[in-house]
């Protein structure tokens, strides 16, 4: 990385678009058809799944463009710019808490997926704290390296995935999707609300547009990162309802993996399709708890230059881990996800987006 120079440590457009991709395909994508199906009781929750992705679009554009307007800073920094650096230290620490919180959730979705579907006998604080080992191995090692995962993994996770719906067309039931729009409005705007939760992730171009080419470019590659999840949520929804109609849908815990379980594969060659798919599912999952944690590193270095980012991994790690196990069921579990997010919001959302309004009205920019 030394010999590089600074262009080819950069990253493009197209791959921040792989990358937020990447970070929002992750656990949400397993359960989401669960919430949308009992909100909406119908085939048309993928209309619920369109309008939420359009409002991300738009707050994902927001954030892009409060980012662009300090190329080569970090959060932090413009914070400091646009209000003062009191403010910043509150928000960045913020944005720290809720990013420590994400990955918590991200590393105890594993444990306990990997326990119900591969590894029935080993204590779900082993799976976690294997997991994690291997998270932070990943983050302190080179920060571009990493980031350039996402161009590996996630053409693999999307073939597999066009494979399992590939041959789950044959069980497919058109009497399961009927009738068609039945919903009401209420209805759809509550399964917009559930699935707005399986979104999460596109808020790291907050944090990485100091790492693009061409930072006005942030936009673009919101857009493109989000135009990959809107189409597999969409088609991966109507899949599930087609095969296990809308009321078995809503009592699956994990639907996506139950439509992964039907997949017979003619000649008998894999006989449990489920399990190469959740192997496959935790290569995401990796790269989203990486890209996390890093960015709670990055932020935590731009406040305290002084410590080590290897330091910084081995103090956060045993935080993490405690949090993680503090649900001790999936009721427990979920409700502890919908806090997160919830918690997000505001962090991560809202308070960026009045930056920006702050920073327009103000006439605030850098001056790179």
């Amino acid at each position: 990385m030394s010999a590089q120079t600074l262009a080819e440590k950069m990253i493009s457009k197209n791959h921040m678009g792989i990358n937020i991709a990447s970070v929002t395909i992750g656990v949400g994508i397993l359960t989401f058809p669960r919430s949308l199906a009992k909100a909406t009781g119908a085939f048309d929750g993928w209309i619920s799944v369109v309008i939420s992705g359009l409002c991300a679009c738009l707050i994902g554009w927001l954030l892009a463009k409060l980012a662009a307007r300090f190329p080569r800073k970090t959060f932090f920094e413009y914070s400091s710019i646009i209000a003062s650096k009191p403010i910043a230290y509150i928000l960045t620490s913020l944005v720290c808490i809720y990013t420590m919180l994400f990955v918590s959730f991200e590393i105890r979705a594993i444990g306990n997926i990997a326990k119900q579907y591969l590894f029935y006998n080993t204590p779900v604080e082993m799976i976690t704290l294997s997991f994690l080992l291997i998270v932070q191995y990943s983050v302190v090692g080179s920060r571009i390296a990493m980031l350039r995962l996402n161009l590996l993994f996630l053409p693999v996770v999307l073939v597999v995935m066009f494979i399992v719906l590939l041959f789950t067309t044959q069980l497919f039931e058109v009497e399961n999707i009927r009738p068609f729009f039945s919903s009401d409005w209420r209805s759809l705007l509550a399964g917009s609300k559930d699935v707005g939760l399986s979104y999460s992730g596109f808020e790291i171009i907050l944090f990485y547009t100091m790492l693009m080419k061409n930072p006005q470019e942030g936009t673009r590659a919101v857009t493109l990162g989000l135009s990959i999840p809107i189409l597999l949520y969409m088609t991966i929804y109507m899949f599930i309802i087609g095969v296990f109609s809308a009321d078995v849908a809503t009592n699956l815990t994990y639907p996506t993996i139950e439509l992964a379980k039907e997949v017979e594969i003619p000649g008998g060659f894999f006989e449990r399709v489920e399990s190469i798919f959740f192997t496959i599912w935790i290569m995401t999952i990796f790269n989203t708890c990486a890209m996390w944690l890093d960015i709670t590193v990055l932020n935590l270095s731009s406040m305290f230059f002084n410590v080590h980012k290897t330091v910084w991994v081995l103090i956060l790690s045993p935080v993490i881990y405690f949090v993680a196990m503090l649900p001790q069921n999936l009721v427990d579990f979920f409700t502890f996800a919908d806090s997160v997010t919830y918690f997000g919001i505001g962090v991560v959302y809202l308070c960026p987006i009045l930056l920006l309004i702050i920073a327009i009205l103000r006439g605030v920019k850098s001056n790179e």
